[in-house]
């Protein structure tokens, strides 16, 4: 394909610039003299902008005994640089709307940002002072020490991270890839603040690095605030990379317990990496083997296990594929996992289907299509495709994939699923004890609370923190009703070829449910994509697949589709949700998969759990108080389940979305073409909970022999709803509380200040009717009554002082911020307008609620929390280890 070659006359910092070889308007590539490379991707979708900053360094790099060494790395970046503390990037991050995220992975260490679009500049300053240098002080190092072996144990305490450890150490045994970036508690104690220092200054260098700009920008002039922010940091010489020697895979067997309700069996093989010429041929046979119409998910259709597929990441050497099964408890695993090696035996040696090739290609094609309509999630699929896989463009992955054939695939398949070199994890569900009651976790803690004092800005930063204006919304959906009751709201957007549906039945199982059959929204549920009255299961799948679209029926539905495409998807869509088979043998086989999957969720603890906090929080009889067992689901029959669905699937109680390339006038055509004709049969069902007095205090410790470390959830109601003039002072207080990193109270004094938690979280859940207040944290046992006497101080000051001026502002920021970026991606848009719909809530009420937000007053706030938050009547459930 001909693409732009004329070369540019560049100023000082840059060396070459061209526009995207493959002549996509809007992208403009650059490297600087100091080696970084730069791309800039103009996307229209929002006044927003993502950038994504990638140091070609990870867990691959790290030095022997210090797995862990890029990943403590990734978390100092947060404690400060020589010209930006930590306390002025919390604040700056949060008054910039409070999006970011840092990962660490074996080949790469990223830190992304999005913003909106006129803070470009304050985002890339905050990433060319950080490449410059870190703080890493041996006091800093020492509180971040505590909030890295909280994140070390919160992943041990999942069994399927601790069965991935494994996978990996089997398959790459013998190189570096045979661990991942996590890192141990044992490598952070020996690790120093000089080490990470030292790291810093070996691997993050401009030519070490990959920095991806997508959003509403003018690609010239972002081109140019890099050039002048980062061209100057000076290159540095690179260390020789460790190579990765691999070693023939030796086959393997374990097994694990777990705490989920069910169990699972993966069977792993090594496959060819992202820098094979094999690579696309292997995502090809990954996505034939995960297909709904393979033999790996027959076996959920015809009730082997509860479900199963296929999944592979590949890093430039080589990759790992694992097939994955669910069985429920106390089932014959050695049945299953010879029917999983049957699969895979028969797929190496006889080959794949040469239609399901075809049709991996073509999704492989729509899903490109489908990262334009998000900022953040084309940034990401420019950085994965440059400085990952080693691409020029996600659309070089496409036109490998395109070029795939059967042959192709069969070659990987037959070369690489050697029944001799697979490497087996079991997961068997365990019980861990049920719930206990306990005195409570109350204590004393000395830790010392944060302030929440003013801090002093860099001047490139001032106007953004101090910015209170109310961004204008770019969403304005055009609102109809359709005849039979049915609402539909459109939001047309051109930024990429597709068209996103989103739906919604209002209901509410615990109020809809007849007595005695309790479980039959799960029965109902699985049985929908039994395909429909006209296309049985493999054909409905069969249909999808011919247009690469995705469907899914049930009171939350949904279709993503190519916009040539629209009103056939949205026929098919309509027909499993408006005329589902419901076949009796399907019903069978769905009963007995419910039943049992039924069965071990309740001795799950992470249901004991749930079912404690309910418990405490609600009085004896309220509707959240029914739960489904194994003989409430055996009691169903098909007419029941027939019963249910005619009774809540209402078009009169269904919102729809539509948002994409379509004129509003023709998805009001198509969607009352294929919606039209639905009925609804008497009054609507009631599907709103009454109103609960506030709770009392209690406490539980719900055992769970999985984990390592405690998961905390404090919990209350409260005696307002969503209507009450206090909700505003409450959600803008918890912005003081929480939701924005380090800026915020409890995590500058539960991790940032103490150590003692990797995340905390802070919500205020307020309905119609009802209202919760809920802190989720996790830390080590010991520390647990610690945890909760922070958050109870902080509570106890957010009632009886103002929030500071500063703080205040913060919090204001933080909310007017989330208009634009809550705008970022077509599917969050359609997701808050079916939120808001739903609750007939305003389509526009994010920015009344900014409106709100800037006319609040600190006391407004004291008050509101003074008058609703209750730290004497918290209901306390902790899961894992018993507290000391």
């Amino acid at each position: 394909m001909l693409g732009l070659a004329a070369g540019l006359l560049c100023p000082p910092g840059s060396a070459v610039v061209r526009g995207d070889p493959a002549g996509a308007p809007g992208v403009l590539r650059a490297t600087l003299d100091n080696g970084l490379r730069v791309v800039v991707v103009r996307n229209t979708l929002a006044p927003v902008v993502t950038t994504s900053l990638n140091y070609l360094v990870g867990s691959t790099e790290a030095p022997a005994g210090f797995p862990g060494m890029a990943h403590a790395l990734e978390h100092m970046m947060f404690r400060g640089s020589p010209d930006l503390s930590a306390d002025q990037l919390a604040a700056i991050t949060a008054a910039v709307g409070g999006m970011f995220d840092a990962s660490t992975q074996q080949r790469l260490t990223q830190y992304v940002f999005t913003v909106p679009a006129e803070d470009l500049d304050v985002a890339l300053h905050i990433e060319a002072i950080r490449m410059r240098g870190i703080l890493a002080r041996p006091e800093l190092w020492e509180r971040e020490r505590g909030a890295i072996n909280q994140e070390v144990a919160q992943d041990l305490s999942s069994p399927q991270y601790v069965a991935y450890t494994k996978l990996l150490a089997a398959i790459f045994k013998g190189t570096p890839y045979a661990h991942d970036a996590l890192g141990s508690r044992e490598s952070f104690a020996k690790t120093t603040a000089d080490m990470l220092r030292k790291f810093h200054e070996t691997w993050y260098a401009p030519n070490n690095a990959v920095l991806v700009v997508v959003g509403d920008v003018e690609p010239a002039s972002a081109l140019g605030t890099v050039r002048r922010l980062f061209g100057d940091i000076p290159a540095r010489p690179l260390p020789a990379r460790p190579a990765v020697r691999l070693e023939p895979v030796s086959p393997e067997t374990f097994e694990l317990g777990t705490d989920l309700p069910y169990g699972l069996i993966l069977v792993a093989f090594r496959l060819p990496g992202s820098a094979s010429p094999d690579y696309a041929a292997t995502r090809v046979l990954a996505d034939v083997l995960g297909s709904r119409r393979g033999e790996l998910y027959a076996m959920v259709a015809d009730g082997r296990a509860l479900d199963a597929g296929f999944s592979v990441t590949q890093l430039p050497e080589a990759g790992i594929g694992y097939a994955v099964a669910a069985f429920p408890r106390g089932a014959d695993t050695a049945v299953l996992l010879a029917a999983v090696r049957r699969v895979l035996g028969e797929t190496a040696t006889s080959g794949v289907p040469a239609d399901l090739v075809e049709v991996a290609k073509r999704r492989e094609v729509a899903r490109v299509e489908f990262q334009r309509d998000s900022v953040p999630g084309l940034a990401e699929a420019w950085s994965q495709a440059i400085a990952v896989d080693g691409r020029q463009s996600p659309e070089d992955e496409i036109a490998a994939v395109e070029r795939v054939t059967p042959d192709d695939v069969n070659r990987v398949a037959r070369s690489s699923l050697d029944p001799a070199r697979a490497v087996v994890a079991v997961l068997r569900p365990q019980s861990s004890g049920q719930p206990v009651a306990s005195k409570g976790f109350g204590g004393k803690e000395a830790v010392p609370l944060a302030q929440g004092g003013p801090v002093s800005l860099p001047p490139w930063a001032e106007a953004s923190v101090n910015r209170l204006s109310v961004p204008p919304s770019t969403v304005h959906p055009v609102v109809t009703r359709l005849p039979n009751g049915l609402q539909l709201i459109v939001q047309p957007e051109s930024i990429s070829h597709t068209v996103r549906v989103y739906g919604h039945v209002r209901n509410n199982p615990d109020l809809e449910t007849p007595p005695g059959q309790e479980g039959v929204d799960e029965v109902l549920d699985r049985l929908l994509s039994f395909g429909t009255t006209s296309l049985d299961r493999l054909a409905y799948l069969g249909e999808l697949d011919r247009i690469a679209a995705d469907a899914s029926a049930g009171t939350d539905f949904s279709l993503e589709v190519l916009a040539d495409q629209f009103e056939r998807g949205v026929e098919l869509l309509a027909d499993n949700q408006l005329r589902p088979a419901l076949p009796a043998a399907a019903f069978a086989i769905v009963q007995r998969q419910v039943a049992s999957s039924v069965a071990g969720r309740l001795e799950s603890p992470d249901y004991l759990a749930g079912r404690a906090l309910r418990t405490a929080l609600f009085p004896k009889g309220d509707p959240l108080l029914r739960e489904a067992t194994p003989a409430t689901v055996g009691s169903l029959t098909p007419a029941a389940v027939r019963a249910y669905f005619e009774r809540v699937f209402r078009p009169d109680l269904t919102t729809i979305v539509v948002i994409g390339a379509v004129t509003p006038e023709r998805a009001q055509a198509v969607i009352l073409k294929s919606f039209g004709d639905a009925r609804a049969a008497g009054p609507p069902p009631e599907t709103v909970l009454p109103p609960v007095p506030r709770n009392g205090p209690a406490a539980t410790v719900v055992p769970d022999t999985s984990r390592v470390q405690d998961k905390v959830t404090l919990a209350e109601t409260l005696g307002l709803n969503r209507s009450h003039p206090d909700y505003y002072a409450l959600q803008l207080g918890n912005r003081v509380l929480g939701g924005s990193f380090y800026a915020t109270r409890l995590y500058r004094d539960l991790r940032e200040q103490a150590g003692l938690v990797y995340y905390v979280d802070s919500t205020f859940d307020v309905g119609k009717t009802r209202a919760l207040y809920v802190v989720d944290y996790a830390c080590d046992p010991p520390n647990v009554s610690r945890a909760r006497a922070l958050v109870e101080r902080n509570l106890r000051d957010m009632q009886r002082a103002v929030v500071s001026p500063d703080e205040l502002r913060r919090a204001k920021s933080l909310a007017l911020k989330q208009i634009p970026l809550s705008e970022s991606g077509a599917a969050a848009i359609a997701e808050r307008l079916v939120f808001l719909a739903v609750r007939d809530l305003p389509l526009d009420e994010p920015v009344l609620a900014a409106h709100r937000y800037v006319e609040l007053t600190a006391e407004q706030v004291r008050a509101a929390f003074a008058r609703w938050v209750a730290t004497d009547t918290l209901v306390q459930v902790t899961e894992g280890p018993t507290p000391p």
